[in-house]
């Protein structure tokens, strides 16, 4: 079974685990996944409702217009689609992992 080496770490690391941990380190670390993964999906989340807001509009929406395409592959815009597409398969695929590991909350 994996646990979690503590002695391997340099001594700061162990000493920080200690000062922010209390408890099996492989229930810690279990707990630093899951908010890994909710950070991950604020992130994912936050960047979409900025683009929403921007182009007023989905990100499927976006493509099903041919955003890209009407503003000339501006580079911008073309980057902007990009992130936009990989937050909200980001969104999709980090729901997919909190879902699976819904049996530890």
């Amino acid at each position: 079974r994996g646990t979690i080496m503590l002695e391997a770490l340099p001594q700061e690391f162990r000493e920080a685990y200690a000062t922010l941990f209390k408890g099996n380190p492989d229930d810690v670390m279990k707990n630093v996944i899951i908010h890994e993964l909710k950070r991950r999906l604020a992130e994912y989340r936050l960047l979409d409702k900025k683009m929403r807001t921007q182009y007023g509009m989905t990100c499927s929406a976006f493509k099903k217009q041919h955003m890209v395409r009407k503003n000339n592959y501006s580079f911008r815009i073309e980057e902007d689609y990009c992130d936009w597409e990989l937050a909200t398969d980001g969104i999709v695929s980090v729901n997919a992992e909190l879902k699976k590991l819904e049996k530890y909350l």
